[in-house]
């Protein structure tokens, strides 16, 4: 089964909003965990705008499912993946005052690059994955980083489903598919929401996890948060049974 990694950064968002310390990121992270969630991921900036640094310390004490730490590997952003050793680091090429990820990597331009920061968190144990789009050649490139998965960039699948256009999935698919003949794993993330989720990991073969964040806090915001999580578990669930 797809596993559901939860995005807290619009919970950090919202604390900082105030100066203080509710929502506590730690607090509704062990809820969304106990809530059934498989998953807790982080996307920290260098400014710190949402997510700190110290959030990434303060979750692992408390993150007992998969932790993932996502951001560009600038060097500030390295050493706190290495010092904090979470289960998985997404490598997202996201400028500094990039709003939010607006693009999968040039792995073939980056190669080197990618080949040498991913050597480095394998070094210690850190499951890698390669925020790509669904563009075959970047997937075959990404194949010779080292990385253990890629991550789908879906953004325009989801606008192109809200427009009708099912077609939309077909490089994704075919993107699944040479991957796994590639040894890689799959996750995919970005505007994900319950309108498109269950129709993009029908399609997609070989699905380990599915990152999202704004749309899920947006949801809840009408539909709880704790029946949103089942929400999505359920739609993932019953592709498998």
């Amino acid at each position: 089964m797809t596993k559901l990694s939860v995005n807290v950064n619009k919970i950090a968002t919202l604390r900082n909003s105030r100066g203080a310390d509710f929502p506590n990121v730690v607090k509704v992270s062990s809820d969304i965990q106990e809530f059934g969630a498989e998953g807790i991921t982080i996307h920290p900036r260098p400014d710190e705008r949402h997510i700190r640094y110290q959030d990434a310390y303060d979750l692992k004490k408390i993150v007992t499912t998969e932790f993932n730490i996502e951001g560009n590997p600038i060097q500030k952003f390295m050493d706190l993946v290495l010092d904090v050793c979470p289960t998985q680091v997404t490598l997202v090429p996201d400028g500094i005052n990039a709003v939010t990820s607006n693009a999968g990597w040039d792995t073939i331009t980056n190669q080197t690059f990618l080949q040498e920061v991913i050597s480095e968190f394998k070094s210690k144990g850190i499951r890698t994955s390669i925020f790509v789009d669904p563009d075959l050649k970047m997937i075959e490139a990404a194949a010779t980083t080292g990385a253990d998965r890629i991550e789908l960039y879906t953004e325009d699948y989801a606008t192109q489903y809200s427009l009708g256009n099912k077609e939309a999935i077909k490089p994704y698919a075919k993107g699944a598919v040479l991957a796994g003949e590639l040894g890689l794993g799959i996750n995919a993330g970005h505007d994900l929401s319950l309108d498109n989720i269950q129709f993009f990991a029908e399609n997609i073969p070989n699905l380990l996890e599915v990152s999202i964040g704004h749309a899920l806090i947006a949801e809840s915001l009408y539909l709880g948060l704790e029946n949103v999580i089942n929400m999505y578990k359920y739609k993932l669930k019953i592709i498998k049974s």
